[in-house]
């Protein structure tokens, strides 16, 4: 049985953030690999100012560097818009496979607001890895105050594959401050490098 971590996200661009939670969910949750689910659009956020989905696959591929990390615009393939479809129908696809959603915490404040975000719980566990400045409002989400009585110890976390769900843990993990935002604004010409 393959393990697989799902990183879904813009990727408006990708950065070492990215990477950085991705090598630590390899390590922490005893994993096969992540999937990096660069989203066509996320339908949380405006359109104007996503770069193009392939500058974004592009971006993500240039900083995954690492043979278990993986980039992949499957959504577009799939012809997936929300979470809850993407993981049902890779589910259906790849019945070998073990899949667990990973989510930075600045994600966690905002899931209640994702397309039948307590389906998506009851499919797979969850991962929340620690970003600065956002754990406060994470702890605080009404989706860990739903999910709070199906949270797991941090110490069981590679353990993940066996969980009853919907199943949540709370990864403590080195900080690291990336955001696409600050690069975004740092380089608003970012994705000129990764089109033809």
């Amino acid at each position: 049985m393959k393990r697989v971590g799902l990183l879904g996200g813009s990727f408006n661009p990708a950065h070492a953030g990215h990477r950085h939670i991705s090598l630590e969910a390899l390590r922490r949750l005893d994993l096969d690999e992540v999937w990096w689910l660069v989203s066509p659009q996320n339908p949380l956020k405006p359109a104007a100012g996503m770069a193009p989905l392939a500058a974004r696959l592009a971006s993500a591929e240039a900083v995954a560097r690492h043979p278990r990390i993986r980039a992949t615009a499957i959504e577009a393939k799939l012809g997936t818009r929300y979470a809850i479809d993407t993981v049902t129908a890779l589910q259906k696809r790849y019945p070998a496979s073990r899949f667990i959603w990973l989510a930075g915490a600045d994600i966690l404040p905002e899931l209640h607001r994702w397309h039948r975000w307590r389906d998506l719980l009851a499919r797979v566990p969850i991962a929340v890895l620690a970003r600065p400045r956002y754990m406060g409002a994470a702890m605080r989400s009404p989706a860990m105050a739903w999910g709070r009585r199906w949270r797991h110890s941090e110490r069981a976390a590679a353990q993940w594959a066996n969980w009853l769900l919907p199943a949540i843990v709370v990864l403590a993990t080195p900080a690291n401050p990336l955001s696409a935002t600050a690069l975004r604004t740092l380089d608003p010409h970012w994705a000129d490098r990764f089109v033809d």
